[in-house]
């Protein structure tokens, strides 16, 4: 067989072709200097050689791109790219190694083992990716103070030559590996920054390595998993305490160091903050095992030793080191992977976030403040606003994952465990859902999976009535208002019957109290229409029943339809006296129909007591009548005066009179009592959004009354100060005094007020003149400038709620349900003043319970001697202490519960999902820069196993034609 191959015409035609040439030399990437040499009389067996190396060199060529010029061009685009340096000065040893952009060293050859007339090659760089080398193409040329053997060095690292660098890290003894090139990068860094997952390694397997924290950080930033593990299974974050630490707190070592200069990152940058950034999950699990988290800043307003040492040293940098902080702690990875319950955690830091972005309002950005669905880029959250949105949109995605309706119980009501074994009922609880709403997390509350849930309680009960029309509904709601007397009874002796059951359902609970307070509305309608019944003449004329009858005794009697009223207003005060004693203070004045309700019943109990007050003291007055006037006619005896005063006309009292105070406020009360039908309105979908518009615009119309009440004083002040000195002298009394002109500019905005308001009686044109320029900029400024600002504003709120109604209308819909779905509260005013059987049973229990559960909860805190709140330690932490090596999302304890068993399946479905979406949405530039970058890495694999191969087959060809020709081998 080798004789065939040898006595071939390819044979011939290679060995004719080498002839000419006194040596051959085999160029590889592992080793330039090393190569196969043939003897002057060349023989057949280096015949082979050459036509193998040919061959095999000419794959390589193709796969390479190369392209062959004569030696003039070619030496001429050297002198280009190395600065005019001569080829020959360099393959004659005199000079640098040069070196092309694959990190071939092309020319650093002897000169007894160069081909003097060899055709020099020039790469080109079409279709393969160039090492990512940054700012550093400005530069054109290296640092002097690096050697041959460093350049080599780094340019292998840079390139990814696997061989070059193993080589010499095995062989070579005065190698640095610590040395940095032109842009003070060491190795380790530029092969982390090409990915190159070999070199880097091979150098982690040597001892003094600087930089690892830099070379994390940059791996940590690219995304480069692999090159992650394999860098934090470096000894040096053997104990995790440099995962904890940050740059700034290790500035005595270069170990998270760019360059001399600096660190790459912001200072307060650590690791897990730095992945939290980047979103990326697998890196944030492997560093959360290794013991690394995000500690949370301090508060705002904090004073220790720290954070004023901090402050006043570099606020900024305290400012900037805060929101990294949380930006860390509101990415949807560190939320899924590190907390116990992501949805709790997420819901506390959203509001945390949004009272930062209110008192940092540098770091607040009000252009956005709406756009809680937008994609946040990691690197552009940098306002609290942002990260507050991010985290509601985190904790809509996991409830969006909700398969079944055992999920989305888990999420609305949180881990009722505890709850369930006290024995009650789950359905109340709610409690995800209730800060939802106190944080306002308007998507998480509107979203389908928790509108149905909450619409399935609404209709405890009453699953047939969900589906009628709402003609059936309005007929219920007005036979539940005729027969609500009955019962209200029934409901009192028999509350956990089948009629009981239906009663506490929220629906009927809302339909209880609504038609209760209609009943109320009715009855101040009445009120008003019988108010004068009976009296045939004016109001101000004194008329009697009988000729001794004081007449403020008949005016200040109570109706029967004002006794019913007060009863209402006994009974809904009660029921407010209950939900402030249920709810706390704090909690209760956070709701402003809270405020409106007490409001309005203080108003009404304020004008009754004021009648009230009244009626005693006409009463006093009938006394003394009856006992002191025996005359047939009060006209015809003479009367003290403070009795006198009580039989005077409407016409005659005095202004502070307590019936006169009490009709006013009785009448700010009846506003107020209907106004509170806005708050039944989101019940309805087509009322809801206008109520709620109608709110926006309040709060509008109060922010611009600010700036209205500055302009209007301003030139109320100075109008009344050009005209007081002409009381009498005007043509009207406009701004003649202080009420005068509040009157006059109050009612010129609605175009009600004169022009002939500035004019003098008198010939002082001067002063008529500046009241006329005065009165014009006044109305151009409220009319034309403010009001339309008013209306601009409206117009925009109103905008703001029409763009996203069914958001708005849903949430405002589920604070009126939801109020409606505790436990109590089953019979509306007035017949919640009667206590049942049934609450003085419950309060009976409560008082025992309580009596009975502190003891036992002190002991239970002795025996486990720690507090409950402290022992909740995150799953992360758990699953560390019991399964460290354990590849999970979430480990649980060794009993878990079924709520975090559910957790631990929805946040693996959002990680899976956010993955997904991720590689979705990734450029394909990427994913080609990263083939070209497994291309070149395998390319030196390849050229490594060519010049192995080819060593081997130049033994076995040598060893071949030794056996053949054994003259050659022992001469005689």
């Amino acid at each position: 067989m080798w004789a065939g191959l040898l006595g071939s015409p390819l044979s011939l035609l290679l060995f004719s072709s080498l002839t000419p040439h006194t040596h051959t030399h085999t160029h590889t990437h592992a080793d330039p200097d090393a190569g196969v040499r043939a003897s002057p009389a060349v023989s057949p067996g280096a015949a082979l050689t050459a036509a193998v190396w040919m061959s095999m060199k000419g794959r390589g060529s193709k796969y390479q791109k190369r392209v062959s010029f004569s030696e003039d061009e070619d030496e001429q685009c050297w002198k280009e790219e190395n600065g005019g340096v001569d080829a020959h000065y360099l393959k004659s040893g005199q000079g640098k190694t040069g070196r092309d952009s694959s990190g071939y060293n092309r020319y650093n050859m002897k000169s007894s083992d160069s081909f003097p007339h060899r055709r020099m090659t020039l790469p080109r760089e079409k279709g393969r990716r160039q090492a990512v080398r940054g700012p550093a193409f400005m530069f054109n040329a290296r640092g002097s103070s690096l050697t041959a053997e460093e350049e080599r060095f780094l340019d292998a690292a840079e390139y990814g030559n696997i061989p070059v660098v193993r080589k010499m890290l095995e062989e070579s003894s005065t190698l640095n590996v610590n040395c940095v090139d032109y842009m003070g990068q060491n190795g380790l860094q530029l092969a982390v920054g090409n990915e190159h997952l070999e070199v880097t390694e091979l150098l982690l397997r040597r001892d003094n390595l600087a930089r690892v924290g830099d070379a994390l950080l940059l791996a940590i930033s690219k995304g480069y998993v692999r090159i992650v593990e394999a860098l934090l299974g470096h000894p040096s974050f053997a104990g995790g305490e440099r995962l904890t630490r940050s740059p700034c707190e290790l500035q005595d070592d270069d170990f998270y160091s760019y360059d001399e200069d600096g660190t790459r990152f912001s200072p307060d940058i650590t690791p897990i903050i730095l992945a939290a950034h980047c979103q990326k999950y697998e890196v944030v699990h492997m560093l959360l095992l290794k013991g690394a988290r995000i500690e949370r800043p301090h508060d705002y307003f904090c004073k220790c030793a720290d954070c004023t040492e901090k402050q006043r040293k570099d606020s900024f940098s305290h400012s900037r080191s805060r929101i990294n902080a949380y930006r860390g702690l509101a990415s949807p990875a560190y939320l899924s992977l590190s907390s116990e319950d992501p949805v709790l955690t997420a819901l506390e830091l959203s509001n945390e976030l949004a009272k930062l972005a209110n008192i940092e309002k540098e770091f607040k950005d009000k252009k956005n403040r709406n756009k809680e669905t937008s994609q946040h880029n990691g690197f552009s959250l940098n306002d609290y606003r942002k990260l507050s949105m991010q985290c509601k949109d985190f904790v809509v995605g996991v409830l969006d994952l909700c398969r079944d309706t055992e999920e989305v119980e888990a999420i609305l009501n949180g881990d009722i465990s505890a709850e369930l074994e006290e024995g009650q009922h789950h359905r109340s609880l709610l409690s995800r859902v209730k800060l939802a709403i106190k944080y306002e997390v308007k998507k998480f509350v509107a979203h389908p999976n928790c509108q149905q849930q909450l619409l399935t309680i609404w209709y405890e009960n009453l699953s047939g009535l969900r589906e009628q029309t709402t003609a059936v509904k309005c007929l219920v709601v007005l036979v539940v208002a005729l027969g609500l007397p009955l019962l209200a009874v029934w409901y009192w002796f028999a509350p956990c019957s089948k009629l009981g059951k239906v009663l506490r359902s929220p629906f009927m609970k809302f339909v209880a109290h609504a038609a209760s307070f209609i009943i109320f509305l009715c009855l101040l309608v009445f009120n008003a229409s019988d108010r004068f019944e009976g009296i045939t003449t004016l109001p101000n004329v004194t008329v009697t029943d009988y000729p001794l009858q004081i007449f403020r005794v008949k005016t200040t009697q109570f109706s029967w339809t004002e006794i019913l009223i007060m009863v209402w207003v006994a009974g809904m005060m009660w029921s407010e006296c209950k939900e402030l004693w249920t709810e706390g203070p704090r909690e209760y004045i956070m709701q402003l129909w809270n405020l409106l309700d007490f409001g309005m019943l203080s108003i009404f109990i304020a004008s009754f007591t004021a009648r009230f007050f009244a009626f005693l003291q006409a009463m006093k007055a009938q006394e003394y009548v009856d006992e002191k006037i025996h005359a047939p006619d009060l006209s015809m005896v003479t009367l003290p005066p403070d009795i006198k005063y009580f039989t005077y006309a409407r016409d005659k009292w005095v202004p502070s009179d307590p019936q006169l105070i009490s009709e006013g406020l009785y009448a700010i009360a009846v506003v107020l009592s209907f106004s509170r039908i806005a708050y039944i309105l989101p019940a309805n979908e087509s009322f809801g959004p206008l109520q709620i518009s109608l709110g926006r615009t309040v709060k509008d119309i109060f922010k611009f009354m600010v700036l209205f009440i500055m302009v209007f004083l301003a030139f109320m002040i100075g109008m009344f100060i050009l005209y007081s000195y002409y009381l009498g002298a005007k043509v009207n009394p406009a701004f003649t005094t202080v009420e005068e002109s509040f009157k006059t500019l109050f009612w010129s905005i609605f175009g009600l007020s004169e022009v002939s308001s500035v004019v003098l009686k008198y010939d002082h044109k001067f002063i008529e003149n500046i009241g006329y320029v005065l009165y014009g900029i006044y109305n151009v400024t409220m009319v034309v400038v403010l009001l339309n600002m008013l209306i601009a504003m409206i117009n925009s709120s109103y905008q703001e709620i029409e763009d996203d109604a069914d958001v708005e209308w849903k949430f405002a819909r589920s604070k009126l349900w939801l109020s409606y779905f505790d436990n109590g509260k089953t019979l509306p005013p007035p017949f919640s003043i009667v206590p049942s059987p049934k609450s003085f049973y419950l309060c009976v229990k409560r008082l025992v319970n309580l009596l009975r559960c502190r003891p036992r909860r002190l002991k239970k805190d002795v025996e486990l001697g720690t507090d409950n709140s402290k022992s909740r330690l995150n799953l992360f932490t758990q699953s560390n202490m019991r399964m460290p090596d354990s590849h999970s999302f979430n480990s649980i304890l060794n009993q878990p519960t079924r709520y975090q068993q559910i957790m631990k399946r929805l946040i693996k479905r959002y990680v899976l999902k956010a993955q997904v979406d991720k590689e979705n949405d990734e450029v394909n530039e990427g994913e080609l820069k990263e083939i070209k970058q497994d291309i070149s890495s395998l390319r030196y694999e390849l050229l490594e196993e060519k010049s192995q191969a080819t060593e081997e087959l130049s033994l076995l060809i040598q060893t071949l034609s030794d056996k053949l020709n054994p003259r050659s081998v022992h001469p005689h």
